[in-house]
């Protein structure tokens, strides 16, 4: 893992990790919290937020923002994987945003790209950031690194054959997950990034 410049991010588009995602589930399985990952992308002059988290995770959003010195409202975009509160709760933060609605293939910036991975939810997108590596933004279509590892599709769907589909996509494609409520990991070291938040993502 190492820190960006900007000379060396302003080659490629690069990822930060604004905020991990989470999840907390009963004894039986049930969930009782969750909150998705906040990622930010930043190339080619363009700032794009991929999903924005539920309501209350607004003051780590802005610290980890502010450490890259910028500021909510000098983000361009927004893209949520989907539709779910907990992915959207935050859209409001960023004033000066577009908030996309995009489709399979759609090309948000140079080497940013939409796939669409629905089975989670009909709508579900994953972003894709291609550099000297590739970054798949996945939201819930590959929730957390133990569904990696165990090659379990997230356990709330609407279709499970194409949530099946949608997670073998992503891991066929990807060097590095932002799942949506776990921290980012490596799929070739099969291990959780060390120190995420420190910089962009690098697959070191």
């Amino acid at each position: 893992m190492r820190s960006c410049s900007d000379s060396i991010c302003s080659r490629k588009p690069s990822v930060y990790l604004l905020k991990p995602g989470s999840i907390k589930r009963d004894e039986h399985g049930a969930i009782l919290d969750a909150s998705s990952s906040v990622a930010l992308i930043v190339g080619s002059g363009q700032r794009i937020v991929v999903d924005s988290g539920r309501p209350g995770d607004e003051g780590a959003i802005l610290i980890s923002l502010a450490k890259l010195n910028i500021k909510p409202q000098d983000v361009d975009i927004i893209l949520n994987t989907h539709s779910h509160s907990d992915h959207c709760g935050n859209n409001h933060l960023f004033s000066g945003a577009m908030t996309k609605v995009v489709r399979d293939g759609d090309l948000i910036a140079p080497d940013v790209l939409v796939m669409a991975s629905p089975g989670h939810s009909p709508d579900s997108i994953s972003i894709v950031v291609k550099n000297e590596f590739t970054v798949v933004m996945a939201g819930d279509a590959l929730p957390t690194f133990g569904n990696f590892q165990k090659k379990l599709p997230p356990a709330l769907h609407t279709d499970l054959a194409l949530a099946k589909a949608s997670m073998s996509r992503i891991i066929e494609i990807a060097d590095i997950v932002v799942p949506g409520h776990d921290l980012p990991f490596s799929l070739q070291k099969e291990a959780y990034l060390p120190h995420p938040l420190q910089g962009c993502l690098q697959n070191d």
